[in-house]
């Protein structure tokens, strides 16, 4: 037996007991005479003591060799500790060593294992294993865990089963690039490593499981940012014989399931938001609500003065900061500045101070009025002592842009507080969008998504218009979830994949085993999955998902720790008859 206790349980309780311990040396303290050791292991940390008076007189020699990150054995008796230490749950207690056994020396760590570290964070990922026995990324570790067993428990109750879907899988069009895995059985063909388990779930419905949940690894070959990597992991759930809001009902209350077990907070309301109110009013169809900004559409009340920017512009559009009208001409340039660069894309910005006085000075006073500027202010909600601020410009364009400023400005006046959780569902996508470059309809889901019953009828004159029977769920600014009520016959799904583009050969050859198995009795279904890796990431009050990952990528979907992807054996391209034509 390596350990009795470990080093998070030992209290004032366990005093003159006999325990054993097991971990790593966090640090060592020697005074000559006396030698003082923290251990650490995943629980917690306790304090060791050599004393050359009660110790023996090796293991108190063996004690002063000790390094940084040695795993050692000790045993001992707990004694009470002189100077107590009320931060540390075992800061009551010390253990008098009566034996040390060193399991193995380690190197002198590359970086300080310490909440606060020296590290930096590719140095970190490179040394991930060590990394991981800090405090943070421990506990991310642990709450993850929690989370995953609050959704496991959870949708069990509610009569899911979980059921195992297949990793080698075909190449399909929709979505992002596949990862492809080359068959060596079968030269020159390659499986495809799924972006989701979609069809598998759905073929489950046709086999009568009709509630089926799985926390499951997808992948995608795409650029990567903080809340994105190659390979990542879904809570993924389909259910049969459901209209679309018993779907909503079972992951709302999964959802405050999750905020009540795991942060102890209710929440009463999830708001129904539809698509377009949502692109109207945020600018993009995953608003944070935590705040107000809601954007003021100026139009009718900006257009045919002789201010030409607006009057040339698709749409005139401004938020109203609040208790921002003291902002100094300074920080209003460098605010312009921020929407002017290549990421957000702005040629400018207009920008209007409510006074306390009720009186309004704006960028373009030359051409605008009080009486004009109050218009604004109403408008956009705008109150004394606030700051409205205004773009133009394609609608499209425009409104992405103010959303990217309206959440900036939420940062930097503290009103994203990652304490406070705001959900909401979006509802009535469209069902298609139209790709300009390569000139036909996308899925914005993806094709097996059903359209809204009532607009069946606007697919042969109108595709752009069609509302689909799908719904995400955001939470603070971010997608969690997403899915749709699916088609479940034949007909349908060869008339979605026409609009598609597909021919009647491409979908029969990409997706015939579907829509084979719809001939057979398919029942109506429809399911979501929730991104359990960024699900997570914002119950923890962060916006990036590494931490809660063990071994993440970095932004090059590298994994430096291992030096993944590398080169192959030659021979193993040989037996895949894999020739590189690489320069």
């Amino acid at each position: 037996m390596y350990r009795s206790h470990n080093c998070g349980e030992l209290n004032a309780s366990h005093i003159n007991t006999e325990v054993t311990l097991a971990g790593w040396v966090q640090k060592s303290r020697d005074k000559g005479f006396m030698s003082w050791v923290d251990l650490r292991d995943r629980y917690g940390i306790t304090q060791l003591i050599f004393d050359s008076e009660r110790t023996d007189k090796t293991v108190f020699e063996k004690a002063r060799t000790l390094g940084r990150e040695f795993v050692i054995q000790v045993k001992g008796k707990v004694i009470e500790r002189e100077s107590k230490n009320p931060n540390m749950a075992t800061g009551d207690i010390e253990i008098l060593v009566s034996e040390l056994n060193i399991l193995n020396e380690a190197l002198l760590p590359p970086f300080t294992i310490e909440d606060e570290t020296d590290g930096g964070e590719e140095l970190r990922m490179k040394y991930r294993y060590i990394d991981i026995r800090r405090n943070p990324v421990k506990n991310s570790l642990l709450f993850r865990h929690k989370v995953s067993m609050g959704v496991r428990n959870y949708l069990s109750e509610k009569g899911f089963c979980e059921i195992e879907t297949p990793y080698l899988i075909k190449s399909t069009p929709e979505g992002a690039r596949d990862f492809v895995v080359p068959s060596r059985m079968n030269p020159g063909q390659f499986y495809a490593l799924p972006q989701s388990p979609q069809t598998f779930k759905q073929l489950l419905m046709v086999g009568g499981m009709d509630k089926y949940f799985q926390i499951v690894k997808c992948f995608r070959d795409e650029d990567l940012r903080a809340d994105r990597q190659p390979e990542f992991t879904q809570i993924d759930c389909e259910m049969a014989f459901v209209e679309q809001e018993d779907i909503l009902n079972v992951f709302e209350g999964l959802t405050r399931h999750l905020l009540k077990e795991i942060k102890g907070i209710d929440v009463a309301e999830f708001p129904r938001m539809t698509y377009d109110h949502a692109m109207k009013t945020y600018g993009n169809d995953k608003p944070d609500i935590r705040f107000g900004m809601e954007f003021g559409e100026l139009n009718s009340v900006a257009q045919n003065k002789d201010f030409s920017v607006f009057n040339s512009a698709e749409l005139v559009v401004g938020i109203a900061a609040p208790n921002c009208g003291e902002m100094t001409r300074k920080e209003i340039d460098a605010l312009i500045e921020w929407v002017k660069r290549p990421q957000i894309g702005a040629s400018g910005m207009v920008y209007v101070k409510c006074n306390t006085d009720g009186t309004f000075k704006s960028s373009v006073d030359k051409f605008y009025d009080q009486d004009d500027l109050q218009k604004w202010a109403e408008a956009t909600g705008a109150k004394a002592g606030d700051m409205i601020f205004i773009l133009s410009g394609n609608a499209n364009k425009t409104r992405t842009q103010l959303s990217a400023l309206r959440m900036e400005l939420a940062t930097r006046l503290g009103l994203r507080n990652p304490e406070v959780f705001a959900p909401l569902w979006v509802v009535d996508f469209p069902l298609l969008e139209f790709d300009e470059e390569s000139g036909r309809y996308h899925a914005m889901h993806h094709p097996f998504t059903s359209p809204k019953p009532e607009d069946m009828h606007l697919l042969e004159t109108d595709p752009g218009k069609v509302r689909a029977n799908a719904y995400d769920m955001v939470l603070n600014g971010n997608e969690i979830g997403g899915g749709s009520i699916r088609i479940h016959d034949k007909e349908t799904q060869a008339l979605m994949f026409k609009y598609l583009g597909f021919t009647e050969e491409e979908a029969r050859y990409q997706f015939g085993f579907l829509m084979d198995a719809f001939q057979f009795g398919a029942p109506p279904h429809g399911g979501l999955a929730f991104g359990l890796d960024r699900l997570v990431a914002i119950l923890g009050g962060q916006e990036t998902i590494r931490d809660f990952i063990a071994f993440p990528k970095n932004n090059s979907g590298r994994d430096v720790m291992i030096d993944a992807p590398s080169n192959i054996n030659p021979a193993q391209l040989d037996e895949l008859q894999i020739k590189l034509n690489v320069k």
